[in-house]
């Protein structure tokens, strides 16, 4: 996979910013309608889209935090970097104080806790204590 040691969701934060400040883009503007039963439907914003991109990178994430190599460490450090930036982004920055940042921010924290998590399980699962008796031919 050749995207070892980058972060993922940092393409939805990303179009965030671009879209937030080069275009000046609100967040709520309907894109397109879902069609539901009764003759309902449901609206579909350009915020609900870029959280719906962050989901689905945020399950790739999940699927590369699964291997085990020196390069998956480098990785969950850019992502908490990238965790971190977004913080102070949220903060600091008031056109990021909206829904949809807020819920980037949350799949990051998760995309963080998770690939840790994982991380470390599978770790658990793969190392092998061999005992010294164990290795004895007559044993």
């Amino acid at each position: 996979m050749y995207l070892i040691a980058f972060p993922l969701l940092l393409i939805p934060f990303a179009l965030y910013l671009m879209a937030a400040y080069l275009l000046d883009m609100n967040f709520d503007t309907k894109v397109f309608s879902v069609p539901l039963l009764a003759g309902r439907s449901m609206a579909v914003s350009t915020g609900d889209l870029l959280v719906l991109l962050g989901i689905v990178l945020l399950y790739l994430e999940i699927l590369k935090a699964t291997r085990l190599a020196s390069r998956a460490i480098m990785d969950h450090i850019l992502s908490f970097v990238l965790f971190i930036v977004m913080i102070v982004v949220f903060i600091a920055v008031p056109r990021a104080a909206s829904a949809t940042f807020l819920m980037l921010l949350a799949l990051s924290c998760v995309d963080v806790l998770g690939g840790f998590t994982v991380t470390i399980r599978t770790a658990q699962r793969d190392i092998a204590v061999d005992r010294p008796e164990h290795l004895a031919p007559g044993a």
